[in-house]
């Protein structure tokens, strides 16, 4: 049997060292002058640790039979489309509700308040984003 959590970590760790591997093709730097590289590099260390972790503990807890939920996966696939489809069509904001609602009907229980305010929190994230960082969103 397939443990899910050990699964779990191994899909993490597989993901981050695909972009660490990524990262070191582009000019590291230094923290003075940062190299396109440097970013994703420094993202990837933690989220490794918390890899190797998530996999640690897992060899000391019971084990969870690894399941895949067909409905679940395509319900976030298809929030990930509509995402898209709904930015390049309307603006982002539009994007980010397409994506949280859709995403919500995949949880165990389905929130229309959570999911506000979950829109609500991405939307200042990506009005920071454009704001504050210059990223060329199209919010409105």
């Amino acid at each position: 049997m397939l443990n899910q959590n050990v699964a779990r970590g191994l899909f993490l760790a597989a993901l981050v060292l695909f972009f660490a591997s990524n990262a070191l093709r582009y000019p590291i730097g230094d923290l003075a002058h940062a190299g396109p590289g440097l970013f994703p590099l420094l993202i990837c260390v933690p989220l490794l640790i918390i890899a190797g972790a998530i996999i640690l503990q897992a060899r000391f807890s019971e084990p969870v039979p690894l399941q895949f939920n067909p409905k679940n996966i395509a319900l976030i696939m298809a929030s990930l489309v509509g995402f898209v489809i709904a930015s390049e069509y309307v603006n982002a904001i539009a994007g980010i509700i397409v994506l949280v609602f859709v995403a919500g009907l995949a949880g165990t229980t389905y929130s229309w308040m959570r999911n506000i305010k979950i829109a609500l929190g991405l939307i200042v994230v990506a009005y920071v984003f454009q704001r504050f960082l210059g990223l060329n969103l199209r919010l409105i």
